[in-house]
């Protein structure tokens, strides 16, 4: 690994989507799933600027649908880190319905883990992450709260 550590904004992903009506039910809204395969691929994006590696996904925590994307808005999805562990980092991706005068409205937002792989797909370190504002430590405070839980439940379940 070239760099020790590295910032938020480092690894900071944005992407946008237009809802096709492809993507939507009978009612014209997006289908949940549609936009968690986006957010899992802004996720593994961010992740994969972090490590330097590639990665995979290993959950998914409070996904919570805010309100409705309707065929035709424009999302707009971003992830940012917000903690990691030795091999494991935490990524918060949310989506917004951005309208056309530039207005945002948050849809969605959820906590990917993802764990950095080598070259035989195992586990392998990640940089330590530098959180810079108020904001960010905040969020890696939450962010080892969630970690913690993470493991209580992986292991209640086992």
């Amino acid at each position: 690994m070239e760099n020790l550590e590295h910032r938020v904004a480092e690894s900071r992903t944005e992407q946008i989507q237009i809802v096709m009506p492809g993507y939507t039910n009978g009612n014209g809204r997006l289908f949940g799933g549609k936009l968690v395969a986006w957010m899992d691929v802004v996720a593994a994006v961010t992740a994969r600027r972090h490590a330097h590696r590639d990665v995979t996904t290993v959950s998914i925590d409070n996904l919570q649908f805010k309100k409705a994307a309707y065929a035709n808005d424009t999302v707009l999805l971003i992830g940012q880190l917000t903690h990691v562990g030795v091999t494991s980092m935490e990524v918060r991706v949310e989506a917004f319905v951005e309208r056309l005068d530039g207005s945002k409205e948050l849809v969605n937002r959820a906590y990917f883990t993802l764990v950095a792989l080598d070259s035989h797909e195992r586990p392998t370190p990640v940089p330590r992450l530098v959180p810079e504002t108020d904001e960010e430590r905040a969020e890696w405070e939450a962010g080892a709260r969630r970690t913690e839980l993470r493991l209580q439940r992986r292991i209640e379940q086992f």
